[in-house]
């Protein structure tokens, strides 16, 4: 137990450096962003701030792409309580309860009980993220080729859980990612697959290309089909968070032990991510909640259960990401990716020889939370006004920024071609 205080010790230290809490708030504003405005999704976000890595250190590129997930798993409720708009798939369950509250004139409590959620749950998902994650190392290590085959397996077969009711899908996605990673020259014997006389395919199709296409140009082909629209804002200045009393609190402490438990452990597994733990958690109060009847009508339960479970999420996902290199949601993947780009394998051996890289990201999961609920008590009012930018000129923006994202991870224009390419795929 010293061990691991003395290491996030480490970590708050690198966190507290000017320049790393510097670009830590920079990623909970860019996570805020994205979350709000329609037409960006957050793993599409955490993709785009991709490129900006490359030209970090390691630490700061973590802290960056780490703050962007955790915020971006909270500001969505703003929309959705206030305009009946959610920000993400992940906060359609607060329209139910949230916007409903918001209906009766309890806007501001609606906003409060969401920050309260946020907070809570992502502080109880890092404090179990910090406890668990040595240990699992330590197993981990322990590791032979049999369980090193069981957890590839694992992790590919857990792609069928991303196709949602459409296993084709899955599994044809699953093959196709199998036969990009095949591309450029082999490891062992240094022949040429795949490479068509390309020479910069030699070195293989880059994992950034493939997530700009296919999740950025992707999801911008999708909005174009399917027209772009605006949120009209009415009141937009009468907007405020009021934090619950205590007493209400208490009232639905068994609500946040079971939504922070149900985010960590969705959480761990691969590919479910915070929307699955949303939609979950939901469902459960519906089941066992004290005022399951009342489900629907605007009451803090139907608040507290998805937004807790959400936030918590981000701490049960990290989990598998650091101890055995297999990312637990889609923004953990594109970390997963920040990892390789800067020539680190997550796993058990990472923990051994750049724990203070580990514990510096475990750390600003942390420090992220309270700058992220403090920015969200105070300027909510303000950050909400960014959807009164045209969604087509939010596109033509992420448009620009797939492309030189692109052309900036070997720059080369084949690159942006291939994101053309990859992009009609993802929408496809």
């Amino acid at each position: 137990m010293e061990g691991i205080l003395s290491n996030l010790a480490v970590g708050f230290a690198h966190v507290f450096q000017p320049v790393n809490f510097l670009v830590l708030a920079i990623g909970i504003l860019l996570g805020l962003l994205v979350a709000v405005l329609p037409g960006l999704t957050l793993v599409m976000g955490v993709v785009l701030a991709l490129p900006f890595t490359y030209s970090m250190e390691v630490i700061p590129a973590i802290i960056l792409l780490t703050a962007m997930y955790i915020s971006g798993t909270y500001a969505g409720a703003w929309t959705s309580i206030l305009f009946h708009v959610p920000g993400e798939p992940i906060d359609v369950p607060l329209l139910w309860d949230g916007y409903q509250m918001a209906r009766k004139g309890r806007a501001a409590q609606a906003l409060g009980w969401t920050l309260l959620s946020a907070f809570a749950g992502g502080m109880v998902a890092a404090v179990v993220m910090v406890l668990l994650a040595q240990p699992v190392a330590k197993i981990a290590l322990t590791f032979s080729t049999p369980e090193y085959f069981a957890i590839l397996f694992f992790g590919l077969s857990s792609v069928v859980s991303l196709g949602g009711s459409s296993l084709t899908n899955a599994l044809i996605s699953l093959f196709a990612g199998l036969l990009i990673a095949t591309v450029g020259v082999d490891d062992t014997y240094g022949t040429h697959r795949f490479t068509f006389n390309v020479p910069i395919l030699s070195d293989g199709i880059d994992y950034l290309v493939v997530m700009v296409g296919a999740y950025g140009l992707g999801e911008v082909f999708l909005r174009l089909e399917q027209g772009f629209k605006s949120v009209p804002l009415e009141a937009v200045s009468e907007i405020r968070t009021r934090l619950p009393r205590l007493r209400e609190v208490l009232a639905t402490k068994m609500t946040f032990l079971r939504g922070s438990a149900t985010g960590i452990i969705v959480g761990l597994v691969p590919g479910a991510g915070a929307t699955v733990s949303s939609f979950l958690s939901y469902g459960i109060e519906g089941q066992y909640g004290r005022r399951r009847q009342e489900l629907g009508t605007g009451i803090p339960e139907g608040i507290i259960a998805p937004q807790t479970a959400a936030t918590a999420s981000v701490g049960g996902a990290i989990i598998p990401l650091v101890t055995m290199g297999i990312p637990g949601s889609g923004a953990t993947a594109i970390i997963l990716g920040a990892f390789l780009l800067h020539g680190l394998q997550p796993g058990p051996q990472v923990f051994q020889t750049s724990s203070h890289i580990i514990y510096a990201m475990f750390a600003s999961v942390f420090v992220g939370i309270v700058v992220m609920c403090a920015i969200g008590y105070f300027a909510t009012k303000y950050m909400v006004k960014v959807l009164e930018f045209p969604e087509v000129i939010i596109s033509a923006y992420v448009v620009m920024m797939c492309i030189l994202g692109a052309f900036a991870a070997r720059n080369n224009i084949t690159d942006v071609w291939l994101v053309a390419i990859f992009g009609v795929l993802g929408y496809l």
